[in-house]
């Protein structure tokens, strides 16, 4: 019998391939992205202490989007989440790309918030 392979199943397993490598400190945080069906969500994380610095959605008021699940959103999610770093102080980054593939959504707000002056 043929079960149908887990997209998401696998999508951690390389997540956590990516974080055996990737760390964030209180210098140098990480900038975690997970993608939903219907929203883009970023963080910066201090790995060391556990804390998460910043954060950053298509869900924030601020942005005011009507669908947040398309290349335009993330791009917003990516200059607020460079925003919000260059308040607190922060400009480089180590990209956490959460096992989703370099493309679409994770490539737009990876780009804005290198445009908006985070460096990574």
């Amino acid at each position: 019998m043929f079960t149908k392979p887990d997209k998401n199943k696998a999508r951690k397993k390389r997540h956590l391939r990516i974080r055996k490598r990737v760390v964030g400190s209180a210098a140098r945080p990480r900038l975690n992205v997970f993608r939903s069906s219907k929203h883009i969500y970023a963080q910066l994380i201090d790995d060391v202490a556990g804390h998460t610095l910043a954060a950053a959605s298509s869900l924030d008021k601020e942005l005011g989007l009507k669908n947040g699940a398309n290349v335009e959103a993330a791009a917003a999610v990516g200059a607020l989440i460079a925003k919000r770093a260059k308040e607190k102080g922060l400009t480089e980054v180590v990209f956490d790309r959460g096992g989703y593939i370099y493309h679409g959504r994770i490539k737009a707000l990876a780009e804005a918030a290198r445009e908006a002056g985070l460096q990574f």
